[in-house]
């Protein structure tokens, strides 16, 4: 069944869309992330302009995100407080890729930008993901040697403005969460990410939090920081489909319940190794389209 989106300016059919979003509210309970990663790239691969599908993909993972965020609430996996110090830096880092955003587009190399952004940023942290879990998996780890890792002492413990956050059992500086929000908020912007495959790993390894509380506070933060990225993109670029992020969101509150109770029966390394996986092959299908030769060489358009 077709239906037509007025933003996007094309007819898609419902249960493509429905499945869609599915699938990434499934991976959002999974895994800890929004889901933008995958979604942005899915909605381009079935002609959704690429500005559009940044901003209403940003829509979509706010109902996935409040989804998961309830069903680990429940289980006592949110640092709110550690939450609210990534929000603030979250807000600075989605205005300011806003601005970038609008102007990229007004130069007409918006479309460009984010297939670039999407091949270099998932590309990299699909190799790292992946080297990481194969090696998690060969050594079979044992969690209290993992804790103890966690809890060595570097250069970031000698950071000023320290913070105690008991959830998480740390005393750190807040300024480490303060800069990692802010550049998960930018790549927000440009790319409709909820940034969680960035923010997961940089929690874990870089403020050294619990892998117990990251998922559940990732998702508290994204779901503010894409909120408001989708409130920027309506007002300044017109370009959230409200028909597109409804379908998207009622196919994601659904399958973010499933991929909570599913991540719970998975051990760590094989979550990050079964998402790198995922991620590198969005990123070469990415690569390959950027290469391959277009079928319309010419198109004719009008400069917003």
């Amino acid at each position: 069944m077709q239906i037509y989106l007025p933003i996007a300016e094309m007819s898609v059919d419902v249960f493509l869309l429905l499945g869609m979003g599915g699938l990434i509210g499934f991976l959002s309970g999974a895994f800890g992330v929004g889901g933008g990663f995958l979604m942005t790239p899915l909605l381009i691969f079935i002609g959704i302009p690429p500005a559009v599908a940044v901003a209403t993909g940003a829509n979509q993972i706010v109902a996935s995100s409040v989804s998961g965020v309830l069903a680990h609430w429940e289980r006592g996996n949110v640092d709110v407080k550690m939450g609210l110090v990534l929000l603030i830096g979250g807000f600075c880092g989605s205005t300011s890729g806003i601005v970038l955003f609008s102007f990229l587009r007004g130069a007409g190399q918006i479309d460009l930008v984010i297939s670039l952004s999407y091949v270099v940023f998932l590309g990299i942290i699909g190799l790292l993901m992946l080297w990481e879990s194969v090696r998690s998996i060969r050594r079979r780890r044992v969690a209290a040697a993992q804790r103890r890792k966690l809890h060595q002492h570097t250069w970031v413990h000698g950071l000023p403005f320290k913070m105690r956050f008991r959830r998480s059992k740390l005393y750190i500086s807040a300024l480490l969460p303060i800069a990692i929000g802010f550049v998960v908020g930018a790549l927000t912007a440009i790319m409709g990410v909820g940034g969680g495959f960035i923010m997961v790993p940089a929690m874990i390894y870089l403020l050294g939090m619990p892998t117990s509380v990251v998922v559940g506070t990732s998702l508290f933060q994204i779901i503010f920081v894409t909120a408001n990225v989708t409130f920027l993109q309506a007002y300044a670029n017109q370009t959230v489909d409200v028909i597109l992020a409804i379908l998207l969101l009622a196919g994601a509150v659904v399958g973010a319940q499933f991929g909570a109770k599913a991540g719970a029966r998975l051990r760590g390394e094989q979550l990050r190794g079964l998402l790198a996986v995922l991620v590198l092959l969005v990123s070469a299908k990415l690569f390959f389209d950027l290469l391959a030769t277009p079928e319309d060489l010419y198109v004719l358009g009008v400069t917003p």
